[in-house]
């Protein structure tokens, strides 16, 4: 069974070699870690709402009671990211979006519209119950902590509070490439100088045309010999990703120059 889901119209750019980690077994994968998310995070930066993914941490209705439906999945909090006047909430049953305006201390959302999937009514509920509150006018307060906080007060006097965990562009230092690759059911055997019998992805680049159809002959396939940030790969299971594609500066030595994040799984089926 394939899912799939629409596209947009995107201009991609060739992919570049997927290059193997530098043999240097005196750098740890902690030392990656730091060195691939540079400093880049203005100071002030809780009043860019579009740096951070916000996950929901607390939420009291108006007599101070906390709000059970909103938090139906404790090991996946609710979600709210904006970019380019979009909002859009994860972390339920189904996706949520639509427009925005941050105008100061308030922010003005209008019709939410979500995907139609089934689950457990705990997450249907859930979903319905973010949708509720953050339709209309909100009061918007952030704190410029570590991590930043966000709170929005709703009509009726609910309160939800977020904490800010930076988004790849924010970590990276500026946007990405946006691309499509599709990762093959099964990894397969692949060198690395710090650990031993490691099993790495395969991928390839493909395109799609406007109407969302596969256009043009797929890339060659290259090991990828670091995860897609965000994706969870599932043996004999081939999956074709939008990510994005961003550049390390400076480099670990036992690490790749670039890292795929993932955005959206387009197609997914069983083989």
């Amino acid at each position: 069974m394939i899912r799939c889901l629409p596209l947009l119209v995107l201009a991609l750019a060739a992919c570049t070699p997927i290059q193997p980690p530098a043999d240097d077994p005196e750098h740890s994968a902690a030392a990656a870690d730091a060195a691939s998310a540079p400093a880049s995070a203005p100071a002030t930066a809780a009043g860019r709402l579009d740096a951070w993914h916000w996950r929901l941490s607390g939420a009291v209705d108006a007599g101070g009671s906390r709000i059970e439906a909103l938090f139906a999945n404790p090991d996946q909090p609710l979600q709210l990211d904006f970019s380019e006047g979009r909002l859009s909430v994860s972390g339920g049953c189904n996706r949520i979006g639509g427009d925005y305006e941050d105008e100061g201390g308030a922010l003005r959302v209008g019709t939410l519209v979500q995907t139609q999937m089934a689950c457990p009514q705990p997450l249907m509920d859930q979903d319905t119950a973010i949708a509720g509150l953050l339709e209309g006018e909100l009061a918007l307060a952030t704190e410029d902590s570590d991590p930043p906080r966000l709170e929005l007060t709703a009509a009726d006097g609910s309160r939800l509070s977020f904490t800010g965990a930076p988004t790849a562009d924010t970590r990276f230092g500026g946007p990405g490439e946006r691309m499509f690759l599709e990762v093959a059911p099964q990894r397969v055997e692949c060198h690395h100088p710090l650990i031993a019998d490691m099993q790495c992805l395969r991928v390839r680049e493909v395109s799609y045309d406007g109407d969302g159809l596969r256009s043009g002959e797929p890339g060659e396939w290259q090991v990828l010999y670091e995860g897609i940030e965000g994706f969870e790969h599932q043996p004999g299971v081939r999956n074709v990703l939008r990510v994005y594609r961003y550049t390390r500066d400076p480099v670990p030595a036992d690490a790749s120059s670039t890292v795929y994040v993932h955005d959206m799984t387009v197609e997914s089926a069983l083989e």
